[in-house]
């Protein structure tokens, strides 16, 4: 096994000498402790190691000793529902085992090595198989049916394959070269699985989040970016789109976020209850938790873990979403890291491959046909929290990732201090996906759901440039159409855009709720827009008390909302179409 010392410490950077003939991203231990680490750098013999784990106390001429492979991550049965560290450590079993406090060089396998599942065969001795082929399933949670593939690298003829319970280490079968099948495989985290194709992204994530949803929609496959400064609702944000998205896996990164945000992430997720089965929504969901005062190494590759396990769990078919919060703790680690190697900085200080790497981060989100004989469709959705600082969006994580991610979800601050929530702008904001997954809406919808999305940003967009105007001479001074227009998009903005996360029945909008409700705010325009044409005023509209109604359509749950909705609407076009001119 490859040895060699350590010969100088700058932080979590350790520079080892006598490793001739080591690999670039080979996993390390070093010190007496046996800390975790991995080579970034290779210089005649040296090589320059960063650390996964704490390094006081490492003393020049202490071993280090390659592991000779680049960081695996474990997959198999038994990640849904787990919480993990950014180098796959299993925090739980830690806490339980080990106490609060993850020791120095500590290793704990991902996967309970001991635990039996239930194997099903899906293919018989002496098929050979290729990979990505299902060789058999496991029923991981009451929801999710685990898949056990074939490994990319793997195949063969089959020569035993059995049904019963096996623990991770315990062959299911054979090839017929001796070769054991494994209930579980290992991947190398920075390395992109393989896929058959990729496919455009046509099929919207329905989030339930009707500013998403209606005006700036992700598809399956798809990526976004949420930046905003503090307290605009990043973290409430990504756990909303978690619980609510319409994904079968739900991967959650918090990476370098602060431990008291993470505490309540940790706490709160096991005690929620999936909507759509009833069941706990950890039963189909991984938590990655490496809090701020974790070591950097392991906050950048929390990052590699996380988008590992969701692409493992899109090549058995499944839709994957993946919320990473926050990609700019990521890139400070970035900085940190590049600064004890003494590269050469780039903008604030961020190394020159910033956007290098994250291209390379958000580049493994995509919707795509699967290995295997049996065609399958599995997708990874990326969906990135960004922290620029004092929310200035000319930061270089925000710009990096400007350029890559298709759909821009601006966080603005003065939204959030009035308590607006989600506090999405929807004057910065946009996304680059609509032509694309417009033809899902058309299908469902006919072209109406275009139209009034088209009418709706109109109006809101009118309401900004008259705000300018009123702010100089009043509401008052504006003609009756006008004052109709910013009439209506504050109720756009407060009936509509404006949704309580911890409500139940307002927290989830369905898509056809959605539809139903933008349609009655704009036939209160139209009807009111044609009353004034007709001479009538704007206090006789007013006197109608349609608005209270309007107000109170988010409290209509999803199931009532389209007949009651229908009548609204029905209702509220005959009443304004009743009124008749007043005399001066």
């Amino acid at each position: 096994m490859l040895s060699g010392m350590i010969a100088r410490v700058t932080g979590p950077v350790v520079e080892a000498k006598g490793m001739a003939g080591a690999r670039m991203y080979d996993v390390v231990r070093v010190g007496e402790a046996g800390l975790s680490g991995e080579i970034i750098r290779l210089e005649n013999d040296r090589a320059v190691i960063q650390v996964y784990e704490e390094t006081s106390g490492l003393k020049v001429g202490e071993p280090v000793t390659s592991t000779e492979q680049p960081l695996m991550v474990e997959l198999g049965p038994g990640l849904l529902g787990s919480i993990f560290d950014g180098t796959q450590r299993p925090l739980p079993v830690i806490s339980a085992e080990h106490g609060e406090f993850i020791g120095a060089g500590l290793v704990v396998p991902p996967l309970d090595p001991k635990r039996k599942w239930h194997f099903i065969p899906r293919c018989a001795p002496g098929e050979v198989v290729q990979p990505g082929d299902v060789l058999g399933e496991v029923q991981e949670t009451t929801a999710i049916t685990h898949r056990i593939l074939v490994p990319p690298n793997g195949g063969g003829r089959v020569a035993e394959l059995a049904e019963g319970d096996y623990s991770l280490v315990e062959p299911a079968g054979r090839y017929e070269d001796g070769r054991p099948i494994l209930l579980s495989q290992a991947w190398p985290a920075r390395i992109p699985r393989p896929c058959q194709q990729k496919l455009d992204p046509e099929l919207p994530l329905i989030t339930g989040q009707r500013v998403v949803d209606t005006f700036f929609p992700v598809p399956k496959g798809g990526t976004a970016i949420i930046p905003g400064g503090f307290g605009t609702g990043k973290t409430v944000t990504e756990q909303t789109l978690a619980k609510w998205a319409d994904a079968d896996i739900v991967i959650y990164v918090g990476c370098g976020e602060r431990g008291n945000e993470m505490t309540e992430v940790l706490e709160e997720f096991p005690e929620l209850v999936d909507p759509r089965t009833g069941a706990p929504l950890m039963e189909r969901t991984i938590l990655i938790a490496n809090t701020s005062n974790m070591p950097v190494a392991a906050r950048e590759a929390s990052i590699y873990t996380g988008v590992t396990l969701a692409e493992y769990y899109r090549d058995m078919g499944y839709d994957v979403a993946l919320m990473a919060d926050s990609t700019s703790r990521w890139g400070e680690a970035l900085r940190e890291v590049s600064g004890r190697l003494e590269e050469m900085p780039g903008e604030e200080g961020y190394p020159a491959y910033l956007g290098t790497r994250l291209a390379a981060f958000y580049e493994r989100a995509g919707r795509v046909v699967c290995l295997g004989r049996e065609r399958r469709v599995g997708s990874v959705s990326i969906i990135g929290a960004v922290s620029p600082p004092g929310g200035d969006f000319s930061e270089p994580v925000t710009q990096n990732s400007l350029r890559i991610a298709g759909a821009f979800w601006a966080l603005d601050t003065s939204l959030a201090h009035r308590r607006h929530f989600p506090a999405i702008s929807w004057i910065r904001s946009y996304s680059l996906y609509t032509p694309q997954i417009r033809h899902w809406y058309s299908a469902r919808y006919g072209e109406e759901f275009e139209t009034q999305r088209e009418q709706a940003m109109k109006l809101l967009q009118q309401e900004a440039e008259l705000q300018e105007v009123v702010q100089l001479v009043g509401p008052d001074a504006l003609p009756e159409a006008e004052r109709s227009v910013l009439e209506v998009a504050r109720m756009l903005r407060e009936d509509y855009l404006q949704q309580f996360a911890f409500s139940e029945v307002d927290g989830f909008c369905p898509l056809e709720k959605q539809f139903w409700m933008l349609k009655v705010i704009l036939t209160y325009h139209q009807a009111c827009a044609s009353a004034l044409r007709r001479g009538v005023s704007l206090s006789q509209v007013n006197a109608l008390k349609l608005k209270d109604e309007i107000a109170r359509m988010k409290e209509i749950p999803g199931r009532e909302a389209v007949e009651r909705l229908e009548k609204l609407q029905a209702e509220i076009s005959a009443r304004i179409e009743a009124l008749e001119v007043t005399s001066a």
